[in-house]
């Protein structure tokens, strides 16, 4: 189970394919869940030095009442730390809001007894107040801090890893051109520890690294864009043909296509 593109190992070499053939192999691959395995071989990222998973894993080991994964994908992370927690908590619950990935987590999570629960990224938690002692979210849309306070119980925790500002942008900014100053600072680490405050939350660690990443075929651009999809909104390979073009050639001349995308820890108590 991967949580994200792949991390750096030794690229073998590969027989050359052609720009349709890889254009085509991009725009067939399914996108629902966050596994991101296909990559394998055709695109890294370098991991965050926390080990968000592996530290979920901890807490749910030791935490002693409900827990909520908020904005659960297809339920490939959680999974990951149910199945290496040492103990589970009494009760699991997760939130999703995209149907195909509703389906997935759903039978990701069956065998842990998670429960999945249907809701819009942007709708009010479907819980009652002071519901759960840990809320975890892994690279959520955007964090709702109110309703994350609203059903955290008194001295429970939110931990959580957050796309930070300007992820991926070389990447971004090569299909869409410069953006302004407002979207490079958009989910900027400090402005969500105000907010998280202003919600009644106490931010007891928080934590920001940008990190390598290399594409190292045009298929494995398409297929991110399209599986990432807030990256370059209503991308389709027809209306962005030309500068594929251009970017498959200069991958072919350089190697690799480097990125770098931005990440946060954050752990706060109610």
């Amino acid at each position: 189970m991967t949580q994200s593109l792949p991390q750096p190992q030794p690229q073998p070499r590969t027989q050359a394919r052609t720009f349709d053939d890889l254009l085509a192999e991009g725009a067939s691959v399914p996108t629902e869940g966050w596994d991101f395995s296909w990559f394998e071989g055709r695109a890294t990222e370098a991991r965050p030095s926390w080990g968000y998973a592996t530290s979920v894993a901890g807490r749910l080991s030791t935490v002693g009442g409900p827990v909520l994964d908020v904005q659960t994908g297809g339920g490939e992370v959680l999974a990951f730390a149910l199945g290496r927690a040492s103990r589970r908590p009494p009760l699991v619950a997760a939130t999703e809001g995209w149907p195909p990935n509703v389906r997935k987590a759903a039978h990701t999570l069956r065998p842990y007894g998670a429960t999945v629960v249907a809701a819009a990224e942007d709708a009010p938690l479907p819980f009652a107040d002071a519901s759960f002692s840990l809320v975890t979210s892994r690279h959520p849309v955007r964090p709702h801090w109110d309703e994350i306070a609203r059903v955290l119980r008194p001295g429970g925790t939110y931990l959580a890893q957050h796309v930070g500002p300007a992820s991926a942008f070389e990447l971004v900014e090569y299909f869409l051109g410069p953006l302004p100053e407002e979207s490079r600072t958009a989910r900027d680490p400090e402005r969500e520890r105000r907010d998280a405050e202003a919600a009644g939350l106490e931010v007891v660690d928080l934590r920001a690294e940008r990190l390598r990443m290399e594409f190292h075929d045009i298929a494995a651009v398409v297929h991110f864009l399209r599986k990432v999809i807030w990256m370059v909104p209503g991308f389709t390979v027809e209306e962005y043909r030309p500068r594929l073009r251009e970017l498959h050639e200069r991958i072919g001349a350089e190697g690799s296509f480097v990125a770098h995308s931005s990440r946060h820890l954050v752990e706060a108590r109610r």
